[in-house]
């Protein structure tokens, strides 16, 4: 390969990658769905469970000014998301689980940074609802 054709393959590469940003930037700074406009339906629920994991080096006292401050029962959870369970767990914290649209996760996500974080560390495992499916084997397999 020539000098002057490893020069025009950079050349296209880079205006291709060029071309390319915008459509990217583009779509990271979408704005997001406006707050509460779906609701959970079968075919676009998930099921979100949450972790608040307690900061244990501060009294649970600080703990709740801190969350109190922060408007946390104020905003959480978001109107129209489902809330299936809301456990606390002795040595870990919280444990909740929501049922909402998948259109609303960002929604969720961004309350909780908002207003949990600092008072607690904060871990999400969404998941689908199998009971049905899990019921039916168990019944076909008798």
């Amino acid at each position: 390969m020539t000098r002057t054709t490893g020069a025009i393959g950079s050349c296209a590469a880079a205006l291709a990658l060029l071309c390319a940003l915008p459509l990217a930037a583009r779509a990271q700074t979408a704005p997001p769905p406006p707050a509460g406009s779906a609701t959970a339906t079968p075919d676009n629920a998930v099921l979100l469970t949450v972790f608040l994991r307690h900061d244990q080096s501060r009294p649970l006292a600080e703990l709740n000014a801190q969350l109190a401050k922060q408007g946390f029962y104020k905003a959480f959870p978001p109107p129209g998301i489902e809330v299936v369970s809301w456990n606390v767990v002795m040595g870990i914290g919280q444990i909740i689980t929501l049922r909402l649209p998948a259109t609303r996760l960002r929604e969720v996500n961004r309350v909780l940074e908002d207003t949990a974080w600092g008072a607690y560390r904060t871990e999400f495992y969404p998941t689908y609802d199998y009971r049905a499916v899990g019921l039916a084997e168990h019944e076909k397999a008798r």
